[in-house]
């Protein structure tokens, strides 16, 4: 440029910028079109084959009383119940004084309760929960309460000192025995179908009146759980007032309704971890 002639210098400069405009346009092309294809290579390299057979990993099974425990508490669920929990450790007002054990109640002696060094005991029941529940939550309530449960008991086909439990609690003003019949029989139904149920006069400290539950399965009669209408005693215990609220209670034994559903003969397979009997859930 600087040999030219100053009337060839804007001539030959307005032809430098057209060409180096056009070299630019080129070199901008191609970047993009080189960066199109790397795109393209990649998501290429990188596709699955939604239609490839996927690599089998070998699946674990349910455990029985998990299953049982699950329908259950879809069950209560839909009945309007919440899942509560409780300390499996215990005190003794928690688990025999607030639900109105006596003093002398036989649960109480070592043969039944194993009690620790601390003069804590390991709960015999999950009815330890209500108490703790209503102390923390005014009416109404209503709850499930599944959870494991220890006893000085001798393991044979149908004991085992660590089993499982499940309760329910209700508590309003106005409820009836009947509520808890039609609960309970809703219940039953669900679970096992319609079959025939009774009701038989019993008693349970924490309830009265109180009852056991049968239900005819395969023609003979089969008890599954005991409920009651929850005592004054308990609900002055916890703060309420027994002249506006009533309440029922019921509970049942988690491996018995799993053993009869499953048609399991004895109760230790359920916790022997042997594989030839949990593949079979």
């Amino acid at each position: 440029m600087g040999k030219l002639t100053a009337e060839e210098r804007p001539k030959i400069g307005a032809l430098a910028n057209e060409v180096k405009e056009m070299l630019q346009a080129e070199l901008d092309q191609k970047r993009t079109t080189l960066q199109a294809a790397q795109i393209e290579a990649q998501l290429e390299s990188e596709a699955i084959d939604v239609t490839m057979p996927g690599v089998y990993r070998l699946q674990g099974r349910t455990h029985p009383i998990t299953s049982t425990v699950d329908r259950m508490i879809d069950i209560f669920v839909g009945l309007g119940y919440t899942v509560a929990t409780g300390p499996e450790m215990e005190t003794d007002y928690y688990n025999f004084e607030a639900l109105n054990f006596l003093a002398d109640h036989p649960a109480r002696d070592m043969q039944d309760t194993l009690y620790l060094s601390d003069g804590n005991i390991l709960r015999t029941h999950t009815s330890s929960v209500q108490i703790r529940y209503m102390e923390a939550n005014e009416p109404p309530v209503r709850i499930i309460m599944p959870g494991r449960c220890y006893r000085r008991d001798t393991v044979d086909a149908t004991h085992s000192a660590v089993f499982h439990q499940l309760e329910i609690l209700a508590v309003d003003q106005g409820l009836t025995f009947t509520d808890l019949r039609g609960t309970i029989k809703i219940f039953l139904e669900t679970m096992f179908g319609e079959l025939p149920i009774r009701f038989r006069p019993s008693f349970f400290p924490f309830t009265e009146p109180s009852a056991e539950v049968d239900v005819q399965w395969r023609g003979r009669w089969l008890e599954v759980m005991g409920c009651g209408m929850v005592d004054p005693n308990v609900l002055k215990a916890v703060g309420y007032d027994p002249e506006v609220y009533t309440g029922f209670a019921a509970g049942l034994g988690i491996e018995r309704i799993a053993m009869v559903l499953h048609q399991i003969d004895d109760i230790r397979r359920l916790y022997a971890s042997d594989l030839r009997f949990l593949r079979q859930f």
